[in-house]
């Protein structure tokens, strides 16, 4: 096994042309109008929330990925806060979702005053399963008056939350399904997956709302930055409302006419999306080329580690390439070899329910969390500059 990880950094660093030094897990690329738009930001002193870039950005991404609206936020966390709040999640309200996800989504939903509920992913993506979900519904709700009521807790369970893990999107159509039946708000975490598409549609527009990351490490990024994905109109004109302090507008009154939030993307940031959004397809296709280069090589390698392919249906945008290990010591070893030899790699987050914070939290079970868990290893992932 030893030789198997040897043979993995060798090949990482032929497939960067960097036979030494270190080699990041994904670090963004600026190969196009990155510094022009933002110089024009500065030169015309608009580099706050207000300004062209903004608006540009909002509407080419919601083009891109088909929605009606689009509405920028400071970052993605910020975003799914929002969200959240749109679908109507109130205090001691409960929301859905999976245990096998990034900090961020469990703490939008306790932003809230919410509790979250963790429900097991599928092996095949990563993702929330709609199998899992629909059991725990099931065996534990109530409904009345088309709203989904915990028999154990009498709390009203407001929305669930899927997460695209990794730009590989879980079974999203189902899971949709369900929500409707049991009268449950769906608001996807599409952080990960800007680019990836399940049967033909991109994720994080199955929902009532959908949420996009552009921090440093993402496909693409604004340095950090969010967007809100909507085909509600109204719903995307209340977001702008509340995402910047509610404030009416006017030519020079301070009248606000609920609590809001400062949660705006400054213009020199949306100048940063608008001109890595321009280079998104040779990102994508980057990104795909390498993944099949790993694939490739782990085929041949034959030595225990799995890589993880696009599941059926989809589309994935290989945001971070990830190998299954055989168990979790050999997911150690490989850890600290690679990152001793100066190729950054990483576990899976920690399960949100083996946090301090949620450990109290209900669950269903979890046993596929925790097998991918014990084995997932994310692997250099950057665009080939």
């Amino acid at each position: 096994m030893k030789e198997a990880i040897e043979n993995t950094v060798d090949f990482i660093r032929k497939l960067y042309n960097k036979p030494e030094g270190f080699i990041a897990l994904h670090e963004p690329v600026f190969s196009g109008n990155e510094k022009k738009y933002i110089e024009e930001c500065i030169d015309t002193t608009f580099v706050s929330s207000v300004g062209k870039f903004v608006d540009r950005f909002e509407e080419e991404m919601a083009k891109y990925t088909g929605v009606t609206k689009a509405i920028v936020c400071v970052n993605g966390t910020n975003a799914l806060h929002l969200a959240l709040m749109l679908a109507g999640v109130k205090a001691d309200d409960e929301v859905i979702t999976q245990p096998l996800t990034f900090i961020a989504t469990a703490n939008a939903i306790s932003y809230c005053g919410a509790k979250p509920i963790f429900i097991d992913v599928d092996k095949d993506t990563m993702g929330l399963s709609s199998i899992a979900l629909e059991k725990w519904l099931y065996d534990n709700v109530e409904i009345k008056e088309n709203n989904s009521y915990n028999i154990n807790t009498g709390r009203k369970i407001a929305a669930c939350v899927p997460m695209h893990t990794f730009g590989h999107p879980c079974r999203i159509d189902e899971i949709s399904t369900i929500c409707k039946k049991y009268g449950i708000e769906l608001v996807e975490d599409a952080a990960e997956s800007l680019g990836s598409f399940y049967k033909g549609r991109h994720t994080g527009t199955f929902g009532k709302i959908g949420v996009l990351s552009f921090n440093g490490n993402k496909v693409l990024t604004t340095g950090g930055g969010g967007m809100l994905l909507f085909n509600d109109e109204q719903l995307a004109v209340k977001a702008k409302h509340i995402s910047t302090q509610a404030k009416v507008p006017h030519p020079w009154e301070f009248v606000h006419d609920e609590i809001g939030f400062n949660y705006r993307m400054p213009n020199i940031n949306a100048a940063l999306g608008v001109a890595q959004l321009e280079q998104l397809e040779y990102f994508l296709r980057s990104k795909r080329e390498i993944a099949n280069a790993y694939k490739a090589f782990f085929n041949k390698l034959n030595n225990g580690f799995i890589f993880f392919s696009e599941p059926d249906d989809a589309k994935s945008n290989y945001w971070l390439n990830t190998v299954l290990c055989t168990n979790k010591t050999e997911r150690d070893n490989f850890l600290n070899f690679t990152n001793k030899n100066n190729v950054m790699t990483r576990p899976i987050w920690e399960l949100m329910n083996r946090l301090p914070m949620f450990k109290t939290c209900q669950h269903g079970d979890l046993s596929v969390s925790e097998w991918l868990a014990d084995r997932v290893v994310n692997i250099p992932s950057s665009v080939k500059k």
